[in-house]
């Protein structure tokens, strides 16, 4: 069953279920750009790794409360402070939650003669949106990649979180409305970033991924490799349509799926 959106499904951008869908879009990237480059380039997956710090619960110090009743001073003098002052707590079951290792796949092409990274195709992710450790190993790789020789291709399909793409947020105003955006910037232009805003109700872009002059830019098709990753991943099987996207939508982008949803329903009826 293909899914009832002609582009991005927004109930994917919810977070628990974004971990397969972005190992997949890098995954089919990869598969449909790989005979289009060969042999003189490969496309190779790489993956940062990182640790996502969790609040830890926080108990009271319990060798104070386990102290003497003699050694404790009654407080102001009052015999009903002194005593809750020194009764004995029970003894909690301390638990610490260890940070979560948290991986996160890219995807590089590879020129054969030498190895050189010529391209990096990144994929948002809610942690690189989000504040915390994924935003600032992102926006570190980001800036690596801007002062190297290297092409950035941004992909980012979800609308929620910080403003991350290398593209300066003053620049949004230039574009016409959307919700998904993908950003290519070559290294011989870096003040320019080449652009393909999606609203939801479009298709997502066919855009150009640059390899090393004077070899061409190939075409990539993201609406085919989305639709490959809903098929493959079964989403239709699982995704309740009947409930609203766990997402916030504009009022006219929730007028639209309603409307959307209701026609596919009418069509599945006939």
């Amino acid at each position: 069953m293909p899914s009832p959106f002609p582009g991005m499904d927004p109930y994917l951008e919810d977070p628990a279920l974004w971990p397969d869908l972005h190992q997949s879009l890098i995954t089919y990237i990869r598969d449909a750009l790989q005979p289009h480059i060969r042999p003189n380039y490969h496309a190779r997956m790489g993956e940062r790794l990182y640790l996502v710090e969790v609040p830890h619960i926080i108990y009271p110090d319990i060798t104070l409360i386990r102290r003497p009743l003699a050694e404790v001073t009654p407080a102001y003098g009052l015999e009903s402070q002194t005593a809750v002052l020194t009764a004995e707590a029970d003894s909690p079951w301390a638990i610490t939650v260890p940070p979560v290792e948290y991986r996160e796949p890219y995807l590089e092409i590879v020129h054969s003669a030498g190895g050189e990274v010529v391209t990096v195709i990144e994929i948002l992710s809610p942690s690189n949106r989000a504040l915390g450790e994924g935003h600032r190993l992102y926006c570190q790789k980001q800036q690596e990649i801007m002062n190297s020789r290297a092409h950035l291709v941004e992909v980012d399909l979800l609308h929620e979180g910080l403003h991350t793409i290398a593209l300066p947020e003053s620049s949004y105003l230039k574009l016409p409305p959307y919700r998904y955006i993908v950003s290519v910037n070559r290294s011989s232009q870096r003040e320019v970033f080449e652009t393909y805003p999606a609203p939801l109700d479009k298709r997502l872009p066919r855009f150009r991924v640059p390899l090393k002059a004077p070899d061409p830019d190939v075409v990539l098709d993201l609406q085919a490799v989305f639709i490959r990753c809903y098929d493959n991943g079964g989403y239709a099987d699982f995704v309740d349509y009947r409930k609203p996207p766990p997402v916030s939508l504009t009022e006219q982008e929730q007028a639209w799926i309603e409307e959307n949803l209701n026609l596919e329903s009418e069509k599945e009826g006939q």
